[in-house]
């Protein structure tokens, strides 16, 4: 049994040229079919093979009445013409007297698309010369096993012993008599020159060069590349001749592969040959039987048999269960000269192979979300610290691969958009912070926990693909706390370094006890909700930012009006300054700085400055253009792929880079971003390390645990809350969790920030979500029309490193990073925003609110849960998001944004009252049981959910809605003696099936059988009509090959003393 390997099928068509004749390639198929158009100047685009069923039916019957030879022993295209043609002759399905015509026809020269048509002599339009010795007969014909049809009736034999001379000698036509040097030109004209000889490698010295040293023929090396490693060529040779007068066809299967000259337009070496060759006038149907071959040879299921076949019954079977599984189109509903464009994603071939013995159980849902949980680490140990231990266990034989993976293009990519991307927001979240605790923490301590908390987590996290961030959240809690210690008169710093290290000791505790375990109960309802509000918060803010800078240079919206700017300076009696002051020139800064006053009727006019607005507006803009057009541009239809892989992965970088070159060229002084250009803390009287109490009361080191407490609920759950999106198991992630040793990891860091008075990093949703689509891994296309599928994502710790790493350099770099126009950062944020939202199911329900029925997208979940029950989980999910973002948008309420997440979570369990478990199961995940189920509940819950019954007589019964019940047998059909028995399958046979020698005596009562309908073997009154009615005219004791048709139904490839018409209800033979 011969093991599968990839196959590239290539068609080609004997063209007539005058009196000469050549082998014309005119399709291929990898996984689709590509067409020579009708000008013969270019391929195709792979499209989905759409056969007739006639032309089916018919290959079905040239299997059934042709030739067949499998594991056939030869080198080169001649001893493999010799042999086929010998079985016909000896089976008597060709006459002898064209046996030497078919040869001389085989061995045509094959012409492939790739190649430029040469006016040449004629000799290129012949046949090469054949070059073999009496003693290569001998050995070619001497282990070959084969199928050949005998004249009595269609059974299937080996011809181990056709080198005897007795018994085929007087059917072999040597050509030479000489050494093997001397070509014969017995019946062909010899060619001219030795350049077809080497352009074939036919001649057994050549495939002795090719084989021994590894020399390939000359093919479309451009095409070889889309060919599947270790891939081996299916042959189809169609053709009409005309001396022939009913058509012949063989299929071939070589037991070693070989390299057959030309015959192949790519190196690859060829397994299988199906050769058809008919009477003139019936090429357009020996076209459409080479396609219906060419498309079976790249069917997955078909394709394995083909391999695995040991004899004629096999590959019949095989053919039985494609038809079984094809789909028919009603030729008046669609146009057939329409080309179908290869699917996104091709469905799953495994229901159609075998099956397994028995018929397991439904795999219990409650089982596999248990197993889910154990495998990600969300299951107690039992023992302290022993979720730690597991992530630790689980990410150690990963961690050197983390490293080595990062050797990729796409990580350069993700590791500088990432930099920009979380630049902005450290340096913004720096000044809002320094504003909201006075300047005890700006910018630079941002950057400086970036740096620290960044390395940190990259070196030593479960999940190196979160990226850590400033979150809102965190802002209000320290601008409550620093309003607090104002108000109390203490340090708020030292307080601070209280408050983080009671945080710290909490979250240690929740690691010793496994209380990630919790995040179980965050399912797809609560993650999207909160992925979809901070998205919503970068786009708003984004937009928010860029009409600022409008308010900042406002735009003259009354160009006709005359401004009036006469403002000056004048001094009040509060003024402390002398007198010789010349108030008049001070502008507004210096004037309220003196305690003056500003008089006029100018001072309230705006002064325009319309240029920076318009232009910080079409940098906004353009980023965010650029980024989206360039991050699709992978699946437009210009330049190579690799071009267009590298233009999606550097697309935020091209679009950052393109639009600081033009606010460069414009010249107008848009806002800038400013960064530290000095290591030192912002307040000039602190340092790099805190003091535990700096004269504040000793026992506010214990008054801290309280509002650590609500600082544990909202880092716990922001960490947590990113952690399960970015593990989510869409993104295929294969080197697991690690949320113990995460949280870990965030209480040392955070120890460490209290101690150095930096903010707090915790994982920042919409950075993480970026960064794992920017690592995504898509198949390389290699099949034409074959459309890339998700691998999963680049799994590694190096970008993650390099971000924040870069972030601590960025006070160096500040001369170059000052040159970056805001508005093109906050392009960005606006990329993100959206980008973030791609994929979640909640955006997807809620567009299809506004879509009428007929123009909604055909998403799985509308196929299984009526839409009105997805409209009311849809509002109530919208409901929350509404709730959520009123409390974020009030600082008086936006410290309890963190509660407000575990009341999510709450609602989200009360919805298993509403709507059932399978409705929750497709549009949120199934939430953990707080109790097993019992064996019986399980059984009871297995029957609600639909088993049908089967009643005693084997049929499955299926309750309708009106009462009535439909019954089905699942005993097994055979599909062949059911096709049989149609009218228009003997019709195919009558016209397709290969002949038999004329001579051949018919059975006396065949014309008294006419109108005798016949539809099984019993009931044929001829050889040839038994042969044809039936598959199973001989005893098979070899073991059997199965494949499955459906959950009930397998076919069994002949095993055992098998008849025509014993079959039993377990299989289905062919």
């Amino acid at each position: 049994m011969h093991e599968p390997h990839p196959l590239f099928a290539e068609m080609g068509e004997l063209v007539h040229d005058g009196n000469e004749m050549e082998w014309k390639e005119t399709a291929r198929w990898i996984k689709f079919e590509e067409d020579v158009e009708e000008g013969g100047n270019r391929w195709s685009k792979p499209h989905v093979a759409t056969l007739t069923l006639h032309s089916l039916f018919e290959l079905r019957s040239m299997l059934l009445n042709g030739t067949i030879m499998l594991d056939m022993d030869a080198s080169s295209l001649e001893q493999i013409a010799d042999l086929v043609l010998d079985n016909m002759v000896n089976a008597e399905s060709l006459p002898f007297d064209c046996r030497e015509k078919v040869r001389e026809a085989l061995l045509r020269r094959h012409r492939h698309q790739h190649e430029r048509r040469k006016e040449t002599s004629t000799s290129n339009m012949s046949r090469l010369p054949i070059i073999r010795s009496l003693a290569e007969i001998g050995r070619n014909h001497s282990s070959s096993k084969m199928e050949e049809s005998s004249p009595s009736a269609q059974s299937t034999t080996t011809i181990a012993n056709l080198s005897k001379p007795t018994e085929f000698g007087r059917f072999l036509s040597v050509p030479g008599a000489g050494s093997a040097s001397t070509p014969s030109t017995q019946g062909m004209e010899q060619s001219h020159s030795t350049a077809s000889l080497s352009r074939n490698l036919s001649s057994g010295s050549a495939l002795g060069e090719l084989n021994g040293e590894g020399i390939h023929p000359k093919g479309n090396t451009h095409f070889m590349r889309k060919i599947p490693p270790g891939a081996e060529a299916s042959n189809i040779l169609v053709g009409e001749v005309d001396f022939l007068e009913k058509p012949l066809s063989a299929f071939i299967r070589l037991n070693h592969a070989n390299f057959l000259g030309d015959l192949t337009e790519v190196p690859v070496p060829t397994r299988f040959l199906f050769i058809l060759l008919g009477p003139a006038g019936g090429l357009a149907n020996f076209h459409e039987v080479g396609r219906a071959m060419a498309t079976l040879m790249s069917d997955e299921v078909f394709h394995d048999v083909a391999y695995k076949a040991r004899n004629r019954n096999h590959l019949l079977a095989a053919i039985d269960e494609f038809l079984d599984a094809v789909t028919v189109l009603p030729p008046g509903e669609w146009d057939p000269s329409i080309r179908i464009e290869p699917p996104a994603a091709v469905p799953s071939q495994d229901q159609r192979k075998r099956p397994p013995e028995k018929q397991k159980d439904e795999p219990d849902e409650e089982e596999d979300e248990q197993k889910l949980r154990e495998e990600s680490g969300l299951e107690r140990s039992g023992r302290l610290f022993g979720g730690l231990i597991n992530d630790i266990k689980r990410k150690v034989p990963w961690y050197w691969s983390d490293f080595k993976d990062a050797l990729a293009m796409q990580c350069v990519a993700s590791w500088i958009f990432l930099y920009f991307a979380c630049l902005s927001p450290i340096i913004t979240f720096g000044g809002l912070l320094g504003h909201a605790t006075g300047n005890n923490m700006a910018a630079m301590e941002s950057l400086v926990s970036g740096f620290v908390c960044g390395i940190g987590y990259g070196f030593f996290s479960g999940q190196p693909l979160t990226i850590l961030g400033s979150t809102g959240p965190v802002l209000v809690f320290e601008t409550i706390m620093y309003e607090f210690c104002k108000s109390k008169e203490w340090d708020y710093m030292s307080f601070r370094f209280w408050i983080g290290m009671w945080i710290a000791l909490i979250l240690l505790i929740l690691v010793a006890i496994d209380a990630s375990v919790l995040v179980c109960y965050i399912t797809r309802f609560t993650e999207e909700n909160f992925a979809t509000l901070i998205a919503f918060i970068f786009i708003y803010k984004a937009v928010e930012n860029v009409l600022d800078i409008g308010k900042q240079f406002p735009i003259n919206t009354h160009g006709d009006a005359v401004l009036n700017y006469d403002c000056f300076c004048t001094y009040t009696n509060r003024s402390s300054y002398p007198e010789n002051v010349n108030w008049t020139y001070l502008n507004k800064e210096e004037c309220l700085l003196k305690n003056g006053t500003m008089m006029g009727a100018g001072c309230d006019t705006p002064h325009y400055v319309p240029d920076v607005f318009l232009m910080s507006f079409v940098l906004f803009v353009g980023t965010f253009i650029i980024s989206v057009q360039l991050k699709d541009f992978k699946n437009a239809l210009f330049f190579p792929s690799k071009v267009r892989q590298f233009f999606s992965d550097f697309a935020v970088i091209i679009a950052i880079l393109s639009m600081t070159g033009l606010d460069f060229y414009a010249g107008i002084k848009t806002p800038k971003l400013q960064v530290p250009n000095e290591f030192k803390p912002t307040l000039e009287n602190r340092g790099w390390i805190i003091s535990p109490f700096n004269n504040n009361p000793i026992w506010t080191a214990l008054l801290a645990f309280l509002p650590a407490l609500l600082g544990t609920i909202l880092i716990f759950m922001d960490q947590q809350i990113s952690a399960v999106i970015v593990n989510r198991k869409e993104n295929k992630l294969k080197k697991g969790c690690g949320y113990h040793l995460d949280l870990f990891v965030l209480a040392i860091l955070i120890i460490i920030c209290s101690a150095m008075g930096l903010p707090w990093f915790v994982a920042a949703t919409v950075l993480s979500i970026n960064h794992v689509n920017s690592l995504k891994l898509e198949s390389e296309c290699a099949a034409p029309g074959e459309k890339p599928q998700f691998l999963g994502v680049r799994e590694q710790r190096v970008t993650h490193i390099l971000i924040f790493l870069m972030i601590g350099l960025s006070v160096v770099l500040t001369p170059v990073l000052g040159n970056i126009p805001m508005p093109v950062l906050f392009g960005v944020f606006l990329y993100m925003g959206v980008a973030s939202l791609r994929g979640l199911q909640f955006v997807d329900r809620l567009l299809i609110i506004f879509m009428p029925v007929k123009y909604q997208p055909d998403h799985m979940f509308l196929r299984q849960v009526p839409l009105k029950r997805v409209h009311i989980f849809t509002i109530i999910q919208l409901t929350c998001l509404v709730i959520l973002w009123v409390i974020k948008s009030f600082s008086t309420t936006s410290i309890l944004f963190p509660l407000m997440l575990v009341v999510m979570i709450g609602i989200r369990k009360l919805l298993d009252f509403v709507f059932t478990r399978r409705e929750l199961k497709i549009l949120d995940d199934v939430m953990p049981e707080t109790t097993k189920r019992t064996e019986e509940e399980r059984r009871q819950l297995a029957g609600e959910e639909g088993k049908a019954d089967i009643d005693p007589t084997g049929n499955l019964q299926i309750p309708l809605a009106n009462g009535n019940i439909i019954k089905i047998p699942l005993a097994s059909i055979n599909i062949s003696e059911e096709v049989n028995k149609t009218g228009i399958w003997k019709q195919v046979n009558e016209g397709g099936s290969a002949y038999k020698d004329d001579k051949k005596k018919k059975s006396p009562n065949k014309n008294s059988s006419k109108s005798k309908k016949r539809g099984n073997k019993k009931d044929a009154v001829s050889d040839d009509e038994k042969t044809r009615l039936s598959t199973m005219a001989e005893e098979e004791e070899e073991e059997g090959l199965t494949i499955k048709i459906d959950s009930c139904l397998a076919i069994n490839y002949g095993r055992g003393n098998v008849k025509a018409n014993g079959l039993n209800a377990a299989e289905t033979s062919v």
